[in-house]
């Protein structure tokens, strides 16, 4: 690292290739911070006889279980949860540091159930693309709220009358429309200037699960649902679907966004819940119950025919939890896909579908958690249920059904540079410590930066 430092200042590495390299190191030593913890209070279960104590948490978001988590893309400073008990906490991130002193985190706001608020689970939750201290939280109670940060009281709701599994605002638009994902076939469009859903999309022929506007073109849409299929939307246009995205096209022939597509045509064998475009705008990502990732052109709608392997676990009727790397800090082709799988988080090359690391949640793989009625307790799969950035070059948060938030950061210290020169004992000749670790922080430089993974 002290050699790539000496390299930017002597400026014989350019600015993008050393950030690049320095994202690289990050995502490489990613990890769990166990020392960070977030409590929004609650109290351990009493032991089972014979069960095994090591391993289990002492502090739960939500011990009803965190369905969603958002962080504020302006200063990553707040982070909101939504829980499976109808409530919304906000935390501050910056009392986070990397030192490994215990750091148990305190919500600094709660949003309890009331009449105003919702009555059952949240499904979603999002801050304001534009102004971090509003965000909106939707419900298997079928309603959409707005609130604020500073008051933590709904402003607006919308109510859907459907189970609304998610919800997508623009980053880019002049327009405030928000695509809500819900348990009837439409694609309902609510506008937040007139405080009215303006209309519906028709197509789908189940339940929409997924939605994510283009961050190139304001007026695109794409969405996914449990009838296998993904539509692009002109959300301008009254005629319905621009395309279906078609799992054997992996031509594209590409007369852009206009160019009929098959009437027939599916992008997965089972239901669409999740989809992500590139922050470029080129490149779509769709998850699927048949266990399947999918990448596409945007462009020309081809299936770029990455692969992913056979160990994706996808199977619950909810959101699917996808993160991609920003494209201004990877090289061309270069991006990453972070996917929750059953009891980790698995981090992918995007358009090789190489695993670049697998991050494994801690503790045993079914957790007990309060009953969302807020008395007993239920047992659940430690599965992650929602996933977000911290910021460049931080690492990444991560909610849990076993009502936990975990942050994973990269290694601090001489931990990973330890780490690297363990590997590297049996292929070199014992020397000195520390001329050994130069000489393996020079290997870790030269693979990193002849490789396409990089992290933003």
């Amino acid at each position: 690292m002290n050699r790539l430092f000496f390299e930017r200042e002597s400026a014989s590495i350019a600015q993008g290739s050393f950030a690049r390299a320095v994202a690289s190191r990050a995502l490489h030593s990613l990890q769990l911070w166990p020392h960070v913890k977030f409590d929004g209070g609650g109290v351990a279960p009493p032991p089972v006889e014979g069960e095994r104590t090591a391993g289990k948490e002492s502090a739960w978001a939500c011990q009803a279980g965190v369905n969603s988590l958002a962080v504020d893309k302006f200063e990553h400073k707040l982070m909101l949860t939504g829980g499976a008990d109808s409530t919304i906490k906000l935390w501050d991130l910056e009392q986070i540091t990397p030192q490994k002193n215990d750091q148990t985190l305190k919500p600094i706001g709660e949003v309890k159930k009331s009449p105003s608020t919702h009555q059952f689970g949240i499904t979603h939750i999002s801050f304001y693309p534009f102004e971090p201290t509003a965000f909106l939280s939707s419900s298997y109670d079928h309603s959409l709220k707005i609130y604020s940060t500073d008051t933590l009281q709904p402003s607006a709701s919308f109510k859907l009358d459907s189970i609304i599994y998610s919800h997508a605002l623009s980053p880019i638009a002049s327009h405030i429309l928000v695509a809500c994902c819900t348990q009837h076939p439409l694609v309902r469009l609510v506008d937040l200037h007139s405080g009215a859903s303006t209309h519906s999309l028709a197509g789908h022929t189940g339940a929409v699960l997924a939605a994510s506007w283009s961050p190139t073109n304001e007026h695109i849409l794409a969405t996914g649902g449990t009838d296998g299929t993904v539509r692009i939307w002109d959300v301008r246009k009254a005629s319905g679907t621009l395309r279906l995205l078609d799992l054997e096209d992996s031509i594209g022939l590409g007369d852009g966004l206009d160019r009929p597509s098959r009437a027939a045509a599916k992008a997965h064998g089972a239901a669409v819940n999740g989809i992500e475009w590139t922050d470029d705008g080129q490149y779509i990502v769709s998850a699927g119950h048949d266990a399947a990732v999918r990448v596409w052109d945007a462009s020309s709608g081809a299936n770029t025919l990455a692969h992913f392997g056979p160990t994706l676990r996808n199977a619950k009727l909810e959101t699917k939890p996808m993160l991609l790397s920003p494209v201004e800090h990877t090289k061309p082709k270069g991006g990453l896909l972070v996917y929750p799988n059953e009891g980790e988080v698995v981090i992918f090359e995007l358009h090789e579908g190489r695993v670049v690391s697998r991050l494994r949640l801690p503790g045993p793989s079914v957790a007990v958690v309060r009953a969302r009625t807020g008395t007993g307790e239920r047992s659940v799969g430690r599965r992650v249920t929602s996933l977000a950035w911290r910021g460049v070059g931080e690492g990444f948060v991560s909610a849990g059904s076993d009502g936990v938030v975990r942050v994973w950061g990269p290694g601090v210290g001489e931990e990973m540079v330890d780490e690297v020169v363990e590997g590297e004992t049996d292929r070199r000749e014992e020397g000195g410590r520390e001329k050994r670790k130069r000489e393996v922080l020079d290997d870790v430089f030269k693979d990193l930066t002849r490789t396409k993974i990089t992290f933003g």
